[in-house]
C-alpha cells in the first residue's frame, strides 16, 4: 500500500470518516474512496464507484469487477456504531445490552443519579448530564441512533431537538401515538420543521405488538437495524 494511501486511511479513522479501500490482490494496488469520490489511487468509473458506496452504507465487504475485468477486495472502514439512550428507564435497561451484542457503543444519559447508575447499567457509559447538552457534545453522526425513552418531555424533547438537526441516521421517542401527536405539536411550537419532525420515529419501533420492556427492546432495534441497512439514496 502506497503511503499517501495509509496515511489518508489513518486519517480518515482518526476523524470517524467512513471510507472504502480497494486491493487488487494480483498486483498490489490500491484505491481509497469515501462518500465523495476516490480520495486516493487510480479512478473508477462510476458504476463501480456507485457499487463501493453502497457497499460502505452497508458497511460490507467484498469482491467486485470493473469494467476493465479487474477483481478488487473492498474492505468497509466506518466509524463506531453509537446508541444515545435517553432515560434510564426499565426498556433502557434492556435495550443497552441487546445493542451492545449488536455492535453499539452505547451511551445512557440521565441527569437522575438514583436511576442512571453503573449497578442498573453496568458496562455502559453513564452521562448524568441534561440529554440536549449531552448530545451537543457527543458530536452525532451518520452512524449515531438516537432513543429517547423517559417520557418526560423536559428530557425527551430537548434531546430530540438536538438529534433531529443532526446526521444520525436513527431518532426514536417511545410514547403511544396521541403522546406522539401531542409532542409534535410542541415541537411546532417550539420552531422544528415539518422535515425535522419527521425523522422521528414515534411510536419507537416496528410495529410488533411489544408490550413488555424486552418486546420493545427488540422493536426499537429491530427498526434501528432496518434503518442502518436501508439501501443509500441515489
Amino acid at each position: 500500500m502506497e503511503r499517501s494511501i495509509l496515511n489518508a486511511l489513518l486519517n480518515a479513522q482518526k476523524e470517524k470518516r467512513a471510507v472504502a479501500l480497494l486491493t487488487d490482490f494480483t498486483t498490489e494496488e490500491t484505491i481509497l474512496v469515501d462518500a465523495s469520490g476516490v480520495v486516493g489511487g487510480a479512478a473508477l468509473d462510476d458504476a463501480t464507484l456507485s457499487t463501493v458506496r453502497e457497499r460502505l452504507h452497508q458497511d460490507r465487504s467484498g469482491m467486485v469487477e470493473t469494467p476493465d475485468g479487474r477483481s478488487w477486495f473492498v474492505r468497509a472502514y466506518n466509524p463506531p456504531l453509537r446508541l444515545m439512550i435517553i432515560g434510564a428507564v426499565h426498556t433502557a435497561q434492556v435495550l443497552a445490552p441487546m445493542a451492545r451484542m449488536a455492535g453499539y457503543d452505547v451511551t445512557l444519559i440521565d441527569p437522575r443519579s438514583a436511576f442512571a447508575n453503573a449497578e442498573r447499567f453496568p458496562g455502559v457509559t453513564l452521562l448524568e448530564e441534561w440529554p440536549d447538552e449531552a448530545l451537543r457534545k457527543l458530536d452525532l453522526d451518520h452512524r449515531s441512533a438516537v432513543v429517547t425513552l423517559s417520557h418526560d418531555p423536559k428530557f425527551d424533547e430537548p434531546a430530540l431537538t438536538v438529534s433531529v438537526r443532526s446526521p444520525a441516521f436513527y431518532i426514536g421517542a417511545l410514547g403511544s401515538r396521541r403522546t406522539h401527536a401531542r409532542r409534535v405539536e410542541r415541537l411546532q411550537e417550539a420552531g422544528l420543521s415539518d422535515a425535522e419532525i419527521g425523522r422521528i420515529h414515534g411510536p419507537v419501533g416496528l410495529p410488533i405488538g411489544s408490550l413488555s420492556p424486552a418486546e420493545i427492546a427488540i422493536s426499537i432495534l429491530a427498526e434501528m437495524t432496518r434503518e442502518l441497512r436501508r439501501p443509500a439514496a441515489s
